[in-house]
């Protein structure tokens, strides 16, 4: 008779350390798949809630330093003004994140919302970001209409926050 089939109770402990040590390597906890709180708003699709810095899924939004063209072909913060957006919908308001994973930022990356408010969706809709298609569908129908509507970003042109970061 071995050691395990002796103490039963020690198989729940290779187990529960066996899990332990797989949130550890995929850089995950156990006990942490919601984070909630005041929310210090960096970006127009990132976010700091207790220190932790959290990207929202599923979209991307002008960097900070961006401009873009309005329809009379002059300049505007249009990455300010995303951040300004988001201000606006978290201000005075706790934000409840749902952890989906991590970036290879190590940078939280989840489904945030004021209230009943979609954070990652209001923006796409208000045309303040674009659906990041790189990772994900799911805001594609919201930029679509967003784009037709001519509605923020859409307004005028723009580089894809994308491109610009790879072009700075």
């Amino acid at each position: 008779m071995n050691s395990i089939q002796r103490n039963p109770g020690m198989v729940l402990h290779y187990g529960a350390t066996l899990f332990i040590w797989l949130c550890i390597l995929l850089n995950a906890s156990p006990a942490l798949s919601m984070i909630s709180g005041p929310a210090y708003i960096s970006d127009g699709d990132s976010l700091r809630i207790d220190g932790q810095r959290i990207r929202l899924f599923g979209i991307d939004a002008p960097e900070l330093k961006q401009t873009c063209l309005n329809l009379s072909q002059q300049p505007y913060p249009c990455g300010l003004i995303a951040k300004n957006v988001m201000i606006s919908m978290t201000q005075n308001t706790k934000v409840t994140c749902k952890i989906i994973g991590r970036d290879r930022y190590k940078r939280i990356i989840a489904e945030c919302y004021a209230g009943d408010k979609d954070l990652a969706k209001h923006m796409v809709e208000q045309g303040w970001a674009l659906a990041y298609r790189r990772y994900s569908n799911k805001y594609v129908q919201e930029e679509n209409e967003a784009k037709q509507k001519k509605l923020g970003l859409f307004q005028g042109s723009f580089t894809p926050p994308w491109t610009f970061r790879r072009q700075n």
